[in-house]
């Protein structure tokens, strides 16, 4: 071969490496674009506080059927104070609430889409194993001797039970008032307090500290919960497929497992 014909294949060789170099990183970029278009912002979830359990199951059996749509861990709090949150621009994809008027100042300033009511609950005594101070009903909150803890009036919790006590003519002076319904039944598990006014789910998941007092007057005060999609989701559709599994069967049947009754 000359030294002009090797010089020649030389160079050919080297343009056909460059050529294929170009062409693996426009397939690897191409590549790279596509898994990024497909994968969805993790989902910001606003949840009220008795959905803790609840919905960690259910942001996890999501995710299993939808693994291109991430949850972020779940945001607990009082409807109050996450609707407050809300209100002043949190970011926030799906909004979960323990009652309906906790919802409306979140739709009246148009900060989410219509809300669907996914779950009920209702309210019980919590007390400690074994009822030691043997609390039958309502009644016995009003005694001086018991320390009783209340959710605050302004959050849905509080607001049931103070339809429950004025249904059955009861004045209590709570010792606390709590933000949100966790907290009243953190008190009374840590023998903070004899009683407390909690959902019945938040007795259901916490058997092994507590035991619950069914009020006879109970079905006055019925939560309904609404969900719906943020105004400004970041991930609007992901955000609809995590209400819709939340409304579907399999949905349901982890929220009835919690002790929810059916919207």
């Amino acid at each position: 071969m000359t030294t002009r014909m090797r010089r020649l294949a030389a160079t050919l060789a080297a343009a056909s490496a460059v050529a294929l170099t170009f062409a693996g990183c426009s397939g690897t970029a191409g590549a790279d674009s596509t898994d990024s278009a497909e994968k969805s912002e993790p989902l910001v979830i606003f949840a009220a506080a008795s959905l803790q359990g609840s919905f960690d199951e259910l942001a996890e059996a999501f995710e299993k059927k939808h693994p291109d749509d991430p949850v972020d861990p779940i945001v607990y709090d009082g409807s109050q104070a996450l609707a407050t949150q809300i209100i002043d621009g949190a970011s926030v994809d799906v909004i979960a609430f323990a009652n309906e008027p906790s919802f409306e100042p979140v739709a009246d300033a148009d900060a989410a889409g219509d809300p669907t009511v996914f779950a009920t609950n209702t309210l019980q005594i919590a007390v400690a194993p074994g009822n030691p101070k043997g609390i039958d009903d309502l009644a016995d909150l009003a005694n001086e001797d018991l320390s009783v803890v209340l959710c605050a009036p302004e959050v849905p919790c509080g607001t049931a039970s103070q339809t429950l006590l004025d249904d059955a003519g009861v004045e209590v002076t709570p010792v606390s008032e709590e933000t949100n319904v966790t907290s009243v039944v953190t008190r009374v598990k840590n023998g903070e307090a004899d009683a407390g006014l909690v959902y019945a789910t938040d007795v259901a998941a916490a058997s092994d500290g507590l035991e619950g007092v069914t009020p006879s007057n109970a079905d006055v005060a019925v939560n309904r919960y609404p969900i719906a999609v943020g105004a400004d989701a970041a991930s609007p559709k992901s955000a609809q497929a995590f209400v819709d599994f939340v409304l579907s069967d399999e949905g349901q049947k982890i929220l009835e497992t919690y002790g929810f009754g059916a919207p």
